[in-house]
């Protein structure tokens, strides 16, 4: 319960802070890591389908991560959230 708390106040703010900062529609980078696993990294990708994102991915120097770039325009900080929470479902995954 508490870790949903500190999430939900993290989105809480994130949000007041894109409502703040950023005129919507706006281009917006997404950073993730995630345990290299092919499967994982497609999840991911699979979460920005129909959209005009450009994804580069670059493994870690052992290998056993990979950190995966979204750079995406976005309507909304809702937007925005939304896709962090759907992203979130993959098991491993780091939001940065």
């Amino acid at each position: 319960m508490e870790s949903n708390k500190k999430s939900t106040e993290f989105y809480e703010r994130l949000r007041e802070q894109l409502q703040e900062d950023t005129q919507w529609p706006a281009p917006y980078m997404f950073k993730f890591i995630v345990p290299a696993d092919h499967g994982k990294i497609a999840e991911i990708e699979a979460a920005f389908d129909g959209t005009d994102a450009q994804i580069s991915t670059r493994d870690s120097s052992k290998g056993t991560y990979t950190s995966v770039t979204i750079k995406v325009t976005m309507d909304s900080p809702d937007t925005v959230i939304e896709k962090y929470l759907e992203v979130s479902k993959v098991e491993g995954v780091i939001s940065l």
